[in-house]
């Protein structure tokens, strides 16, 4: 049941009130329909009303249908404060900075790989390192890991990681200016420094899939998209490297707090007023974690490419095996949104969330000024992920936001239980998925009962028109950390 408060605006929205919460500045919305108004947390609910306490907040504090609890702000979270009496939140990121998701097509078809699938997910799973505390291939020096933090997807590409094409199809062409190298702590330095080009754990994967279902012929092939055709989608972050930065500034932002006067709901909501010292320091490392992460994927990309060609015994161009786009889905970005009738420049956090920027925008490479920009949505390793396109409705009621993913239904614990006395890898196999981890429970930690329906929460989306639908992906083989 949800609270008494709550009421539904339309078939794809609920509403919290201003008088919900005592020092709610704006009213919350929730992209949820009925269906998946009955998975919504309480606890979530509370923290979309917590955000809209905030200072400088602006519109409403918004959350997507992939919404579950998280630290500080909900997962699935989208909120944007104004440059003069905003703030800047660590939870409004969270720790895995620049946690994203790249697709890549190619010129295969599912039956090219048919017979093949096992041995290359074996040797994907071979050439890229996976799992807690695992350890990249990319060997860094002093000088290095800060070029990474400057540079980001460019410096990889420097290296030989992939061609300067690719930088073109992600976003912010895979590089923030303004990251500072010389406020992270030596501990960041010590944690990044054996992680770029690995895949990490937990919801992390890498996933070898194929174009089940066409929904708008003309925007897939603009794309390069068609039935029946391989895919690989790479999913992961900033590993050890941002979750230090985000655990560095929450302890500046807690007594940041508390010197600017800063009322918090929840003390997971530290932040700092957008103008002040602690918030810039924060949004600098922020950066440095965001580029460190676009290096990571570009770097996973190379091998994954590599690892194709030896397999098929093909040239780079029989395998066209290139960069759809590349998304950040947990960043803090300065963006000019409309406001009031006024353009204005607003710090847009977003947790759990992905731009969905319509056609033509400034920031959308000349091949997507027409249709906008590619939105890629990851669901678990049983069922599918989405391609969709941003949208002139998310500009006005999103900040140009939409879902992230599926959105957790059972914590780990639950479902490392659920999954008790069950051979998931075999279940996988039975569906057709070959599925390689680098421990068991994180297979059952990441079965498609611990998610929600990805579908459902695509449907959201693409009904409320802030994202709309272009190809559904269905996995063959997958790696998890």
């Amino acid at each position: 049941m949800l609270p008494e408060k709550i009421r539904r605006i339309d078939e794809n929205r609920l509403e919290i009130p201003l008088d919900y919460k005592e020092g709610m500045r704006v009213k919350g919305i929730i992209y949820v329909d009925k269906i998946l108004e009955q998975e919504l947390e309480i606890e979530s609910i509370e923290q979309v009303a917590n955000v809209a306490t905030l200072p400088g907040i602006v519109n409403a504090s918004l959350a997507m249908p992939d919404i579950h609890t998280g630290y500080g702000f909900s997962i699935g979270g989208v909120a944007a404060f104004d440059l003069k009496e905003g703030i800047v939140s660590p939870g409004g990121v969270g720790y895995d900075i620049n946690c994203g998701v790249r697709l890549l097509r190619s010129n295969l078809k599912k039956h090219d790989i048919a017979e093949k699938i096992k041995d290359l997910v074996s040797i994907l799973y071979n050439e890229i390192p996976s799992g807690v505390g695992s350890k990249g291939k990319v060997r860094l020096g002093p000088e290095d890991e800060k070029k990474i933090l400057t540079k980001g997807a460019k410096w990889a590409v420097e290296q030989g990681f992939g061609d300067p094409d690719d930088l073109e199809r992600i976003e912010s062409g895979g590089c923030i200016e303004g990251a500072d190298p010389s406020i992270i702590s030596n501990k960041a330095y010590e944690r990044g420094r054996a992680q770029q080009g690995t895949l990490g754990s937990g919801n992390h994967f890498l996933e070898v899939q194929y174009v089940e279902e066409i929904y708008d012929e003309k925007a897939a092939n603009i794309i390069g998209l068609y039935k029946d055709q391989v895919t690989v989608m790479i999913h992961t972050g900033s590993r050890g490297f941002g979750h230090q930065v985000c655990t560095d500034f929450l302890e500046v932002m807690e007594k940041a707090s508390k010197k600017y006067n800063i009322f918090l709901p929840d003390k997971e909501l530290a932040c700092a007023p957008f103008n002040s010292s602690e918030a810039r320091d924060y949004l600098s490392a922020m950066k440095a974690a965001a580029n460190y992460a676009w290096a990571n994927r570009q770097c996973i990309m190379h091998w994954t490419r590599e690892a194709f060609m030896k397999l098929f015994n093909m040239t780079p161009r029989e395998l066209g095996m290139s960069l759809i786009y590349d998304v950040a889905h947990n960043i803090a970005k300065i963006e000019e949104h409309e406001v009031e009738g006024k353009k204005i420049k607003l710090i847009v956090h977003r947790k759990g969330a992905t731009r969905a920027f319509p056609p033509g925008h400034p920031e959308l490479p000349d091949i997507y000024k027409n249709i906008g920009q590619p939105v890629l949505i990851p669901g678990d390793m049983g069922r599918a992920s989405y391609v969709l396109l941003g949208t002139e409705k998310a500009m006005k009621n999103t900040f140009g936001s939409t879902c992230h993913g599926a959105g957790r239904l059972l914590s780990r614990h639950q479902a490392i239980k659920k999954a008790r006395g069950r051979k998931i890898w075999r279940e996988m196999e039975e569906q057709g998925i070959i599925v390689r981890s680098a421990g068991r429970e994180t297979l059952a930690e990441e079965m498609s009962e611990a998610y929600k329906d990805i579908s459902s929460v695509v449907e959201v989306v693409h009904h409320a028109g802030i994202s709309t639908k272009v190809a559904k992906l269905k996995p063959l083989g997958v790696i998890k950390g």
